[in-house]
């Protein structure tokens, strides 16, 4: 795992602890921004780790209300371990911890079970349209996110990511400066 990718999830797996540390109504709202701000790496870094780390708080963000309290202390335990292999560069115990997490949602309670998969899934596709939205392709979020390219512009046609903005210069202006770039003479 390259530095700059470690240090960044690293500072998502902090931010996620501060958050779940002490139980507070305002833990939903941040673990959204959380999530929000994670996609911002996604796009910068296309890597797998910050991938699953983004959808990772995205599904604690949707079903930690729903969480009881000895689960929501074992998913804790395990953001600060992962935390901890990862600060000693130790990917076996941070991969552990991260599917320990995963683990213990599946297991929380039989709502959570049932809709983990649908959050999963959902988590995907819009940080898959929040990728649109920072400028890749369709085929590129998709593919980054593991989803279909259908799946993808189902969801985002609905949003404004796939909406395209009126051209602001003329298609005179713009050849003027392209010649321009190129060092031809215009007439």
């Amino acid at each position: 795992m390259k530095e700059e990718i470690r240090q960044d999830i690293s500072y998502v797996l902090q931010k996620a602890i501060d958050i779940l540390n002490v139980k507070q109504a305002k833990d939903v709202e941040e673990l959204k921004e959380l999530s929000d701000h994670a996609i911002e790496d996604v796009a910068v870094h296309k890597d797998l780790d910050i991938i699953s780390i983004t959808v990772l708080i995205y599904s604690l963000y949707k079903i930690v209300q729903n969480v009881q309290e000895k689960e929501y202390q074992a998913i804790l335990n395990e953001l600060k371990n992962a935390n901890r292999a990862l600060q000693k560069h130790d990917l076996k115990q941070y991969n552990r911890s991260i599917k320990l997490i995963y683990s213990v949602i599946r297991k929380c309670d039989a709502q959570v079970k049932e809709h983990l998969q649908d959050v999963m899934q959902a988590a995907r596709i819009k940080k898959g349209t929040a990728l649109l939205e920072k400028g890749l392709s369709v085929g590129q979020a998709a593919g980054l996110m593991g989803l279909s390219n259908w799946d993808l512009q189902q969801y985002a046609a609905r949003t404004t990511a796939l909406r395209f903005e009126a051209e602001t210069i003329p298609a005179k202006e713009r050849m003027k400066l392209a010649l321009n770039i190129f060092g031809v003479k215009s007439k």
